[in-house]
């Protein structure tokens, strides 16, 4: 792998190796060498490789694994997604868009058409920020650095919420709806399997620098299971970019009212992670109802924590407009 980031003289190759594994178990037994990390798509792989933040010496081709395949009806009602699903496919499947209209509309406002046909669902959801300084290999928090030069620089795409000691933004469209979907997210390892809820599958810089995830090395993501119980309910998925919708969400909302009334709403673009709005404002959406005067004032409950940075503060209006229009929706369906 060429480092094109350096200049021709400091130009060098990075040696690595790519084992396609036969099956689940290959690739697990795989993923305990050091230097071992799962591929699918490698739209975000291959980019952080050039960068310089992984160091991999054995990549593990997860693509053609049966276990991570396909889309099937589970038993409760709802649906599982294999891990390695490209975001193009879930985006068209027929159920999934006319029982989880959310997530159908994240993965098809993830990136361009071309990165949908080859990105995998598990891979999106681990994928890195964007944080220039980290990207750059600029000292932070987040590449073995000491302070967050983002914090007084450059930090116009940055977290209004729960931010410190390091103030990314999680980049994934999907894993917003995931979480107000109430989704669970399969994994695997050589200690065995987890289930573990969406909501609590992505960490705070708080709780890890390392990564964005609660994964361990030799874990990866297998699959996605969406509950019966938001199957056909009241969703909507909404994005804010600077451009056009292929870019990273400035802000982002999934609503979702589930058919037993509970309310969910989740941002995406102003944490770390996908930010569940609590603070009461869910619970008073599912009374329904709601003046103009009310819902204006649940947006603004909605981001009484926000903390903006020198250049992020438009944030908490592109949040609060949406938040606006999803709590109407919500409210009176």
């Amino acid at each position: 792998m060429l480092r094109r980031d350096r200049p021709p003289s400091e130009q060098h190759l990075i040696p690595f190796a790519c084992h396609e594994a036969s099956t689940l178990a290959d690739a697990l037994a795989r993923l305990q060498l050091p230097g071992a990390m799962p591929v699918g798509g490698a739209t975000d792989l291959f980019a952080t490789v050039d960068e310089g933040l992984p160091a991999p010496i054995d990549l593990v081709d997860i693509r053609s694994l049966a276990e991570l395949s396909g889309i099937t009806e589970s038993s409760d009602g709802g649906l599982h997604i294999g891990g390695a699903v490209r975001l193009a496919d879930i985006a068209d499947h027929r159920s999934v868009r006319e029982r989880y209209p959310a997530l159908a509309l994240a993965c098809e406002q993830a990136g361009t058409p071309e990165v949908r046909a080859v990105a995998t669902l598990a891979g999106n959801l681990c994928q890195r920020p964007r944080c220039r300084y980290l990207r750059r290999l600029i000292p932070c928090y987040k590449n073995g650095g000491d302070s967050c030069p983002a914090r007084d620089g450059e930090n116009r795409y940055l977290a209004i919420l729960e931010g410190g000691p390091c103030w990314i933004v999680h980049p994934s469209d999907p894993a917003v709806a995931l979480v107000a979907l109430d989704a669970v997210i399969e994994v695997a390892g050589h200690r065995g399997t987890r289930a573990i809820p969406a909501g609590k599958f992505f960490v705070l810089p708080t709780e890890r620098l390392d990564r964005e995830t609660i994964l361990a090395d030799d874990e990866l993501v297998v699959g996605v299971r969406l509950p019966g119980e938001s199957a056909g309910s009241l969703q909507r998925y909404a994005k804010l970019t600077e451009h056009d919708a292929a870019d990273f969400a400035l802000v982002s909302i999934a609503a979702v009212r589930r058919r037993d009334g509970e309310v969910r709403l989740v941002l995406g673009g102003v944490a770390p992670r996908p930010y569940r709005v609590y603070n009461s404002v869910e619970e008073e959406v599912m009374t329904g109802g709601l003046d103009d005067e009310t819902i204006e004032g649940l947006a603004e409950r909605a981001l009484l924590d926000a903390v903006p940075l020198s250049e992020n503060g438009y944030k908490l209006e592109l949040a609060a407009s949406l938040l606006r229009d999803a709590i109407r929706t919500l409210a009176a369906g």
